[in-house]
């Protein structure tokens, strides 16, 4: 047996691998993870696997060879069933059109512990978000001490919500959501047994009211620096990322109460930590439209992750929004990549 054709059985192989990975992904969607969470850490994989069933389907046509058929078929289920991992933008966005703009942003602390070594990088985000000026901003891992150049934010926004303005400083991730609207009602949604939280207010809009969800569920603490990972002890990070998704998976089921409980319009942004192929993303978003999905183009990226095309910070509506817009910002101001949408409440 010649060396070319060793090469090309362990290829397809690698190849069936490929296939039977990307095809268990879809069946992570569809099944009650509580007690498999394990398999749910396949939801993190997907777009690794779909590159590369593409790759092993380009190979195959070029050479003409029947094979390509396990790919394509594979490829064919994951859009079928998972959706895309790539979006074409075709749209056009009116720029005539009146909406709500909202933006979701994982601030890190305003660089408060130096991870990134840019020179006043938290004067950068504030400039940031003067220049793109949302009428609603939803931030994710604020620091509980605004100092002063922060605070200018405070400015812009005559209604706003954090945890640790309404009472006592806590050991939560601090969530905030700033509005040039009024805030008629707020409430944080403690997680058990977790630094992570969320928190809704709702926000009147002309005669009507709708109800904001910010959340931050469970992170799986990885610093996305290859050393980093590549000191990591395989089994104990497998452990820890399986109790990671545990955790998500119990507080998207907390999040779900409270969005059957009202009948109110209703608008979840934030810091998911899982991708848009866990069952935690499902759970959550049930019947409502994901705005990258609906009106976003490219891979969506929100996550700084060894340039790994990770999609896990969203703006989710329910049926009483028009989607006019969406967009992912390349600003590299956080291990997170902020989020905006234009909304027009129907």
């Amino acid at each position: 047996m010649g060396k070319k054709s060793i090469l090309k059985k362990l290829l397809f192989w690698l190849n069936l691998v490929f296939a039977l990975f990307l095809v268990l992904s879809i069946a992570v969607k569809h099944i009650s993870a509580i007690n498999f969470t394990f398999l749910s850490l396949l939801s993190l994989t997907v777009p690794f696997f779909v590159v590369g069933n593409g790759l092993f389907l380009i190979y195959w046509l070029l050479g003409k060879n029947r094979k390509a058929l396990v790919s394509g078929l594979a490829l064919f289920l994951g859009f079928l069933f998972l959706g895309p991992v790539f979006r074409i933008g075709t749209h056009q966005s009116d720029g005539d059109s009146k909406g709500i703009s909202l933006m979701t942003f994982n601030v890190r602390g305003f660089n408060e512990f130096n991870q990134l070594d840019i020179p006043d990088i938290d004067s950068l985000i504030v400039d940031f978000i003067e220049t793109e000026n949302p009428d609603i901003l939803c931030l994710q891992e604020a620091p509980h001490i605004l100092k002063s150049h922060k605070s200018k934010l405070l400015l812009n926004y005559d209604y706003k919500y954090i945890d640790y303005v309404y009472g006592e400083p806590t050991n939560r991730v601090i969530l905030g959501i700033y509005s040039k609207y009024p805030i008629l009602d707020n409430q944080i949604i403690d997680f058990p047994k977790s630094h992570n939280s969320a928190m809704f207010s709702d926000i009147l809009i002309g005669s009507d009211t709708l109800r904001l969800f910010n959340i931050h569920l469970e992170s799986f603490k990885i610093r996305p620096e290859v050393r980093t990972i590549q000191k990591a002890n395989s089994n104990k990070l497998f452990v820890r990322l399986n109790k990671v998704v545990a955790k998500q998976l119990e507080q998207a089921e907390i999040l779900e109460e409270h969005l059957n409980a009202t009948a109110l319009p209703k608008i979840v942004v934030g810091d998911f930590n899982n991708t848009q192929f866990s069952n935690v993303y499902q759970t959550i978003k049930g019947d409502m439209s994901d705005t990258f999905l609906e009106k976003g183009k490219g891979f969506g990226k929100t996550y700084s992750l060894l340039n790994y095309p990770m999609r896990i910070d969203y703006i989710l509506t329910d049926d009483s929004f028009d989607i006019i817009d969406h967009k992912n910002f390349d600003v590299k101001l956080s291990d997170h990549y902020p989020v905006q949408a234009i909304l027009r409440l129907e």
